[in-house]
């Protein structure tokens, strides 16, 4: 397969919206620290905050890794549009597979955290709703359903 310098430049826009998608990730995150912390100054039982501090640092490490990988996606692209430019055909073709591999990587660490997010959610729609069981989110639709 020959490497065109418009098929690196194809990601562009792909990496693009990804990292402006981790950025806005990262600002609801620092909102929710923000919050938290707030909260953590006014309470003491903070038990639960505790729970969620280390919850929190964990979606924090992930999205700073989703970020990195993200970046070096990108760096990797242009590297590998470089390459194609200087006609170095087998390090263009080496740096675009490794974009593809780093981009994969960063989508990866980004359902990871959409994972630990969504449980982190579940468990304060249990606290509010008096939801105890793990599955009982779906239990209770089915009760909405059937009303």
């Amino acid at each position: 397969m020959e490497l065109s310098i418009t098929t690196p430049a194809l990601l562009f826009p792909a990496i693009s919206l990804l990292m402006l998608a981790y950025t806005n990730r990262f600002l609801a995150l620092a909102s929710l620290i923000r919050n938290l912390h707030s909260k953590y100054k006014d309470r003491t039982d903070k038990e639960g905050i505790f729970k969620q501090i280390k919850n929190l640092r964990l979606r924090l490490r992930l999205i700073r890794l989703m970020q990195w990988f993200g970046v070096f996606s990108l760096f990797m692209c242009v590297l590998s549009m470089f390459f194609v430019y200087m006609i170095y055909p087998q390090l263009a073709g080496f740096f675009f597979s490794s974009s593809l591999v780093t981009m994969l990587i960063s989508l990866l660490l980004s359902l990871s955290e959409i994972q630990i997010s969504t449980r982190a959610l579940e468990i304060e729609l249990s606290d509010m709703e008096g939801l105890e069981k793990e599955g009982s989110i779906i239990n209770y639709i089915k009760q909405r359903f059937e009303e």
